[in-house]
């Protein structure tokens, strides 16, 4: 007859438990590598669109895999896998070229071939105004209790998608450039705060983006909390947490 000791039996919980791990782990690194990964927003710079505290999931698969798909970003091959092309108007986190230990997410506007300018604030596709529309003012809250307006636009692009941007100064840095002719297989990309955006029309920091760096699309909210608070913070949850934001579609 045999029979079976508490050791054994406490073994054998300790073995099935780490077994119950590591196929968790596993499965969570499947799905942050070939399906979504989370990703939260750390500045300003996609207001209205995006706030700083939202967290989002971001699809991998929508524009295939390239090494920056892979935890750590392995140079175990070029190009992409199961590509497709981002269209005009997605919100896309991508690696910095300058920096590709650093994840940016930005709007597409520029695709390969492209010329884009701004003229006196407005946006300039292959020649041509963006058309956009004055739309109610964004209340921008400041760290100091100020509540400051912003003025806001709605920009609609030759494809149709549209979008908030915010124009915060008048003629600012940016406001006013050069022609700026996108290279084959690189996207320009650009921030909806307008004046408060370090993206492709800075060509020293960020420039053209290769197709090689978008790690993928925003899709959708799944939570926000107020910005200087912490997510983790639990016990403020009642009144930090954005509620009407969650599980909003980026667009």
């Amino acid at each position: 007859m045999v029979t079976t000791t508490n050791h054994q039996k406490k073994e054998s919980g300790f073995v099935e438990t780490v077994r119950v791990i590591f196929h968790a782990l596993v499965i969570a690194l499947i799905i942050r590598t070939f399906l979504f990964q989370p990703f939260n927003i750390p500045s300003g710079s996609m207001k209205a669109t995006l706030l700083v505290g939202d967290y989002l999931f971001v699809s991998k698969f929508s524009y295939g895999y390239s090494r920056f798909s892979l935890p750590f970003a392995p140079n175990l091959f070029s190009g992409r896998v199961w590509g497709a092309e981002p269209q005009r108007g997605d919100v896309v986190v991508f690696k910095l070229p300058k920096d590709e230990s650093t994840d940016y997410i930005k709007r597409v506007i520029g695709l390969p071939g492209d010329r884009i300018q701004m003229v006196d604030g407005v946006l300039h596709i292959n020649g041509r105004a963006v058309p956009r529309v004055r739309i109610d003012d964004w209340i921008s809250e400041e760290p100091d209790g100020r509540r400051v307006r912003v003025k806001r636009y709605r920009e609609t692009l030759p494809n149709g998608v549209s979008y908030e941007a915010l124009d915060l100064v008048e003629n600012g840095f940016y406001d006013n450039t050069p022609v700026y002719s996108v290279p084959p297989g690189h996207y320009f990309m650009m921030g909806d705060n307008r004046d408060n955006s370090t993206d492709s029309r800075v060509l020293s920091q960020v420039g053209y983006v290769p197709y090689e760096n978008l790690i993928g699309r925003a899709q959708i909210l799944f939570f926000s909390v107020e910005e200087g608070t912490h997510a983790w913070e639990i016990w403020t949850w009642p009144w930090t947490v954005r509620w009407g934001r969650l599980l909003m579609l980026v667009r």
